[in-house]
């Protein structure tokens, strides 16, 4: 009796293909995992400055959080298109794409963050003689943690997601793998590809829910006594 072949029989579910082509599959996915995080982290560095920015009041918040909102409005082809003439055919063209994408998400989270931090903490800081910047650093950012680390969040997941359309240029991680296979339709790829994407995204985001429980134990730190007095 002849051995069923599911590559030959173009199966959605074949382990032979994982064996098989597990070197390009863990290129892939660490070319998808380090877009991301690059990504992402420079889209905080961006987002912190410009929350700050729209945080001085409505002439700079109007633009700063109108101009993030219609950036993420703007369809990944186009962006990617748009920006083709400054970084060609790069890595660095998926990059700048999925920063300004991230900005509308993290600005956003960002300025809620410091916009929630008590003013009569403010007060006090600045009764111990903190000046601006060491109210910020030292006192309203952190208080602000909760927020930025819930954007965070959602911007790596949603990065996860939007780096395998950098496939257009030959730098979208796993997206390298699904759009051929899709236009072939090898279907143990694209759903071996489609299932580490997702993964990728479920493991950031309990990594970085992690982080953020380790960074603000204090938004747990009444959950207890509260369930049992309830």
């Amino acid at each position: 009796m002849a051995v069923r072949n599911c590559l030959v029989a173009n199966d959605w579910i074949c382990w032979d293909y994982v064996s098989s082509r597990a070197p390009e599959l863990a290129d892939a996915t660490l070319e998808h995992v380090w877009i991301t995080a690059l990504s992402v982290a420079i889209g905080i560095t961006v987002a912190v400055p410009l929350a700050l920015l729209a945080r001085r009041g409505r002439r700079w918040a109007a633009p700063v959080l109108g101009l993030t909102t219609v950036l993420y409005t703007v369809p990944s082809l186009a962006m990617f298109s748009l920006l083709l003439p400054f970084f060609g055919l790069s890595a660095a063209l998926v990059v700048t794409g999925l920063v300004l994408y991230s900005l509308t998400i993290l600005v956003r989270n960002v300025l809620a963050g410091l916009e929630a931090v008590p003013e009569e903490v403010r007060e006090a800081a600045r009764g111990m003689g903190y000046g601006p910047a060491r109210l910020l650093w030292q006192v309203e950012l952190p208080l602000a943690l909760p927020a930025l680390l819930a954007g965070v969040r959602i911007a790596t997941v949603s990065t996860v997601a939007l780096t395998t359309v950098g496939s257009i240029v030959g730098k979208g991680g796993l997206g390298n793998l699904i759009a051929p296979a899709v236009n072939s339709s090898f279907k143990a790829q694209v759903l071996t590809a489609s299932v580490l994407c997702v993964l990728l995204a479920l493991a950031a985001d309990l990594l970085l829910l992690g982080l953020q429980r380790l960074l603000t134990p204090w938004t747990r730190a009444g959950r207890p006594a509260r369930a049992k007095g309830a």
